[in-house]
């Protein structure tokens, strides 16, 4: 079990945000838990700095370009990156510095996934250099992958079957779980178990709802151990104040 850290970019700065409030018209319905005059770059420095590998850059939304090139310039193959990936524009990602692409919305079409898109991007980059994300959000009992922003529900659910489908065609997965985004009241415990039934090795990365070194043991016990984690809002270096980062690197290591 690893600490993966991240850097997450709305409208050009690093900010931590509640997920759900996310929106296609990028208005003022965003909450924001913190925003920093500190670039991207400089969380970049301080993971390279760490050696914590497996981290991700997200662009959130628009006009998050430059940031995102300035974060990976700084720590060339230390970071992979997400938000409006396509097979346009998937290469010069990696030309850019990202160790691999994260995939979600461009793989969906009539809310199932498009294997055809996958397979054409997969064979493009190298399934070394692609994180599926499947965040997904609860309706009823299951949970759903959801896209766009975290706004659109497809009709692709969370189960071993489908973690089994895709595993020939990316590196790992990146799970956020959505309802609890930034909001740091506690993981989803049944999304953890859902995601540790799954036994074919493949890396998972969850997020979502830590607030706490409570939580953090919690995913590792229900998790079997076999999930990694990504913490925000509550981390120091987010202006949290449930969870100190050089704690983590101490304990979580990313190098392990």
């Amino acid at each position: 079990m690893r600490f993966r850290p991240c850097i997450d970019l709305h409208k050009g700065k690093v900010k931590q945000i509640v997920g759900g409030s996310l929106n296609d018209d990028d208005t003022n319905t965003v909450q924001t838990n913190f925003e920093t005059t500190r670039p991207a770059r400089w969380y970049a420095k301080l993971y390279r700095r760490d050696q914590l590998l497996g981290g991700h850059v997200i662009q959130l939304g628009p006009g998050n370009k430059q940031a995102a090139q300035d974060a990976l310039a700084a720590w060339p193959g230390g970071l992979q990156l997400g938000g409006a990936v396509t097979e346009d524009n998937a290469v010069s990602w990696i030309d850019a510095g990202a160790s691999a692409v994260i995939v979600t919305s461009w793989v969906f079409h009539d809310g199932v996934i498009d294997l055809a898109r996958l397979k054409r991007l997969c064979n493009k980059i190298g399934k070394n250099r692609l994180v599926l994300d499947l965040s997904s959000r609860r309706r009823e009992d299951d949970y759903y992958i959801v896209t766009n922003r975290w706004q659109t529900f497809t009709r692709e659910k969370i189960t071993s079957a489908l973690l089994d489908n895709l595993a020939g065609y990316c590196s790992q997965y990146l799970v956020h779980a959505v309802d609890v985004e930034g909001k740091c009241a506690g993981v989803e415990l049944d999304l953890v178990k859902r995601l540790a039934r799954w036994q074919e090795g493949l890396p998972i990365t969850y997020a979502g709802g830590i607030h706490c070194m409570e939580d953090i043991h919690l995913i590792e016990e229900l998790g079997k151990g076999r999930l990694d984690f990504t913490v925000g809002s509550a981390l120091d270096i987010f202006g949290g104040t449930g969870l100190k980062y050089k704690n983590l690197v101490k304990t979580y290591f990313g190098n392990k």
